[in-house]
């Protein structure tokens, strides 16, 4: 949505879990707009899942070493958002044999039209103030779509809540110190209130994308995706 993948974070977590990481190129914004990075991760799985049943042409590594019953949307800051939104799309499509087993969504990046007290508090947060916040909404949203909209407030009822139960397993990562901790914790109350299986890892300690500098709570993160899968 406003970055690329980090690519040495996946391999890290590849290596720890241990796990195959399909790291998703998606489009960027502003040129590319939400949805089209749903989209982009959609086709990204459907691709996998073509890997398992194309004995002839597929990924012949892919099909030989992983699990594809044990599959996992894991995502980071934009990369959450994308992941959530994602997952629930996937609710429609076919993806036999493989399986959705969990959404992993560390410090998720959503938003709404009101701001919390958190966005308030930590306005001129050095790692990830809100006027940063709010250009990169701007440059993702579609014209005419505010941030109460369901790709930045998931939290705003509409029809697609009633997929939400659906999703299964979801581990949701923040810290205190994130401008969007608010947001993060009324996202898991309303997982919960959904009947999603959800796990909460919050920790008072830390800022948005902390795990970039602090290979302690980049070590932390990893453990608790191992422990989630």
């Amino acid at each position: 949505m406003f970055g690329r993948c980090r690519r040495v974070d996946s391999l890290q977590r590849s290596n720890e879990v241990p796990s195959i990481v399909v790291a998703l190129d998606y489009g960027l914004a502003p040129e590319n707009k939400l949805p089209s990075q749903y989209h982009d991760t959609v086709d990204a799985v459907l691709w996998i899942k073509n890997q398992a049943l194309d004995r002839v042409n597929g990924e012949k590594w892919l099909r030989e070493y992983g699990d594809f019953s044990r599959c996992y949307l894991y995502g980071v800051s934009c990369g959450g958002n994308i992941a959530f939104n994602s997952a629930l799309k996937l609710l429609d499509k076919k993806l036999e044999p493989l399986r959705i087993n969990g959404v992993i969504l560390n410090q998720p990046l959503f938003g709404g039209k009101m701001r919390t007290k958190s966005e308030m508090r930590l306005a001129t947060d050095p790692f990830f103030p809100l006027p940063v916040i709010d250009v990169l909404w701007d440059f993702a949203l579609p014209k005419g779509i505010d941030r109460d909209h369901r790709f930045c407030n998931p939290m705003m009822n509409g029809p697609y809540r009633d997929k939400i139960n659906k999703l299964g397993r979801c581990l949701v990562i923040g810290f205190g110190g994130d401008p969007l901790v608010d947001r993060q914790q009324e996202f898991v109350q309303m997982l919960v209130k959904e009947g999603v299986m959800v796990e909460a890892r919050f920790d008072d300690v830390g800022f948005h994308g902390i795990e970039v500098v602090d290979s302690r709570r980049a070590a932390a993160i990893i453990n608790f995706v191992k422990e989630f899968v």
